[in-house]
């Protein structure tokens, strides 16, 4: 029997931080460097007046549909298929409208996932091996092994074992 991996999709797979960025600067007007600080979350990198603008534009419709693919995630995702019964794992009711934009987004991007590995949830409560997330709220509870996959609001976070690319979840797990 295979060993499972859960993965996520947010900040793993797909890149939501760029898209925000670039929609806030579009209606903003702010430099091109803006970006999210080390160690801190989205919201608290933008000015107080607009901190709910972060739920407004992941709370739209169509904003999950069209992310970038997060670099080497879906040729590494294809070789871990042959070793590990691979799932995607995404707390997808945390924002009612992204259900179908999430999964018509892994359809396009990752038609080799099966629909019937993927997992639309709120609490991560899967009975995994491993789980590759950016959200050590996902570890709680979790048994497996834990990877935390980088992103700029986990990065003074050092007690898990950290990967800050597909290659390097390659090299610890094939």
């Amino acid at each position: 029997m295979m060993k499972r991996i859960a993965i996520d999709m947010d900040e793993v797979i797909a890149d939501p931080i760029k898209k925000f960025i670039e929609m806030f600067h579009n209606e903003y007007g702010t430099p091109l460097d803006f970006k999210v600080e080390t160690g801190k979350e989205l919201h608290e990198c933008l000015p107080e007046a607009s901190f709910e603008k972060v739920y407004e534009y992941l709370n739209q419709k169509g904003f999950f549909r069209d992310l970038e693919v997060i670099e080497g995630s879906q040729d590494a995702i294809r070789k871990l298929q042959t070793k590990y019964d691979v799932y995607i794992v995404s707390a997808a009711s945390e924002f009612r409208n992204s259900f179908t934009d999430k999964y018509d987004w892994l359809a396009e991007h990752f038609p080799f996932i099966s629909w019937e590995n993927i997992i639309f949830c709120g609490k991560k409560i899967v009975d995994v091996d491993i789980m590759i997330d950016d959200r050590i709220k996902n570890f709680v509870g979790f048994d497996g092994r834990p990877l935390l996959f980088s992103s700029p609001h986990n990065l003074l976070l050092t007690q898990y074992e950290r990967v800050d690319n597909w290659q390097q979840v390659l090299d610890k797990l094939m």
